[in-house]
């Protein structure tokens, strides 16, 4: 491709966050299933229908700029995710499971809210209005999943003993 202006540079970063999109709604099941709280199991199946329409938000964005088949493969997704499998199939107290769960969770959040702002900035030093106001909308939705994730730990699920036990077992 080659990077000649910053509307390659948007490109290039908008077909990465198309392909980080879609591997995360392939994701998100797996999480909501591999959870035990159920206001987590909850935010996960709703960012499921959100990150949807991220990808749709993506394509649009694609079209405005003549690209109808993203070829990018986002590498820093695919290592996140491969990280939080890796927490999926690890066994042990079910509340620790889900706390490390949500840090996972967490550093995707802030993956896909720095890649939606860097496009928001690039579509507006490039003139691209429509751009701007789909990478808007979007970031404005992936701030309250990094929220929500942080209520639910912060809330009570910590507080359910799992800490306590860590501490004694780590005292002996």
């Amino acid at each position: 491709m080659g990077f000649h202006s910053l509307k390659d540079v948007l490109t290039e970063q908008l077909e990465d966050l198309h392909s980080a999109e879609t591997q995360l709604v392939t994701a998100l099941p797996k999480m909501e299933k591999a959870v035990t709280h159920d206001e987590l199991k909850t935010a996960f199946r709703e960012h499921l229908e959100e990150t949807r329409g991220h990808v749709k938000r993506v394509e649009e964005a694609l079209g405005e700029l003549g690209v109808t088949k993203p070829t990018e493969e986002c590498k820093g997704m695919k290592g996140l995710i491969a990280e939080g499998e890796e927490i999926l199939q690890t066994t042990g107290d079910p509340t620790a499971k889900d706390a490390a769960i949500i840090a996972a969770a967490q550093r995707i959040e802030h993956y896909e809210i720095a890649a939606w702002g860097t496009v928001r900035q690039l579509a507006k030093e490039t003139g691209f209005d429509g751009i701007e106001d789909l990478a808007d909308q979007t970031l404005d939705e992936e701030s309250q999943p990094d929220k929500l994730l942080t209520k639910i730990a912060t809330g009570g699920m910590f507080k359910s003993g799992v800490n306590e036990q860590a501490t004694r077992s780590t005292t002996r």
